[in-house]
């Protein structure tokens, strides 16, 4: 069980820097995500990224993996609001099924049960 959580654990972790380095890479994919309620769509774009690739590499670094467990966690409950604007607004994103942006929803608790597995020794 403990190899199955260290590739889990790693696989998290390389999910969350590659995600976290799309932001740079593409930016106005996220910044076409964000809720128009939500202020500063360029600046988050980018505090997200760089918060996916840094807690993502803490991840792996035992004295941080608790932490950075916590920081993916809280990450991913802000970052739910552009999800949901995605799935509520199927018609802007018509290179994506409206199913998939739907399915992101409660993939989004599965992601957090998984960084909440780090959390515990």
């Amino acid at each position: 069980m403990q190899k199955l959580k260290v590739a889990m654990k790693w696989l998290l972790a390389v999910f969350f820097v590659v995600a976290g380095v799309n932001h740079f890479r593409k930016p106005d994919f996220y910044l076409a995500i964000m809720p128009p309620y939500v202020p500063w769509h360029y600046e988050l774009v980018i505090i997200s990224g760089v918060f996916e690739v840094v807690l993502g590499i803490a991840l792996l670094i035992p004295r941080f993996t608790v932490l950075a467990a916590w920081g993916l966690i809280a990450l991913l409950v802000a970052i739910f609001p552009a999800n949901l604007h995605m799935a509520l607004n199927s018609e802007q994103f018509p290179e994506i099924r409206p199913v998939l942006l739907w399915a992101r929803l409660p993939l989004q608790v599965v992601f957090i049960a998984w960084a909440y597995w780090y959390t515990r020794k």
